[in-house]
């Protein structure tokens, strides 16, 4: 793959929080990939192919008066992204029994060590969305069961599902380099019943999964939720994150309508992630 010109916008976001979070939600609506989140604000990227001037006119966030945000941008390539990256990162710890970390940092003594390089690819472990599903997974007995990651990113929900035992799992996501740096995560973490497939709900079909996981937007969630449960085993379960505590109402009644019944949620800075079963 040639190498991708991106565009990195640099935010000053006061006060940080709730702003940081709504903007990156935001963003990813209008298509942002990548964020880092610094002391600041946040770091945005978006492909230059995808990218015009006038599109964060449709950011909210940026006319709310309760905010202060300033921004700058400049073109970036993929290997640059990827050196602040590096310089960034800290391993991530879920509970006693998970490391998310970069093949750089000392080996941890845990029973779910994994390691992610992201590649402009979403899913660290730093957001919290993706920490809160990784403690869903640490939950599960996932041991000779069947998986399904939707928008994996980084493939790091694959990886620690597999990692417990998973014996089929399906990890699939539309952007290019998602497909790329999954599927040089799951090789880098020796997952071999981890497939990874580029695309969208339109690869699923009638594949059948014991658990479900999609840590997307809220939209695409959305219109996705029946195709998900039309793809769930008796009794599967659904895990679901992307979108804030005020939209489990709507998220709910949706997968109520597909006979999906709501199990619990976890909660951070307002994020959530909700455990549905079929």
């Amino acid at each position: 793959m040639t190498n991708t010109v991106y565009i990195e916008y640099a935010f000053e976001v006061q006060p940080l929080q709730p702003a940081s979070d709504i903007l990156m939600a935001e963003l990813g609506a209008i298509g942002f990939e990548s964020f880092v989140e610094e002391p600041q604000g946040i770091l945005a990227y978006i492909q230059q192919k995808d990218w015009s001037e006038q599109m964060l006119k449709e950011v909210e966030i940026l006319r709310n008066t309760n905010f202060s945000i300033t921004f700058q941008y400049k073109e970036i390539e993929q290997e640059n992204w990827n050196a602040n990256w590096e310089s960034n990162f800290n391993p991530i710890q879920v509970g006693d029994t998970c490391v998310v970390r970069a093949p750089f940092h000392e080996k941890p003594s845990v029973p779910f060590d994994i390691v992610i390089e992201p590649k402009m690819s979403f899913g660290t472990g730093h957001h919290e969305t993706t920490y809160m599903m990784l403690e869903h997974i640490l939950e599960l007995d996932c041991e000779g069961k069947s998986v399904l990651d939707m928008g994996c990113g980084t493939g790091v929900l694959a990886i620690l599902s597999a990692m417990k035992g998973a014996t089929n799992v399906d990890a699939i996501d539309i952007d290019p380099w998602c497909f790329e740096n999954s599927s040089e995560n799951v090789a880098r973490n020796n997952c071999n019943q981890i497939q990874v497939k580029q695309g969208d709900a339109d690869l699923l079909g009638n594949n059948k999964y014991d658990v479900i996981i999609a840590n997307i937007n809220r939209n695409i969630l959305l219109a996705d939720i029946p195709s998900y449960a039309n793809c769930l085993r008796p009794k599967g379960l659904l895990l679901l994150s992307g979108f804030y505590k005020e939209d489990i109402a709507i998220v709910s009644e949706k997968c109520g309508s597909a006979a999906l019944k709501f199990e619990k949620n976890f909660e951070k800075n307002n994020w959530v992630a909700v455990k549905y079963v079929l």
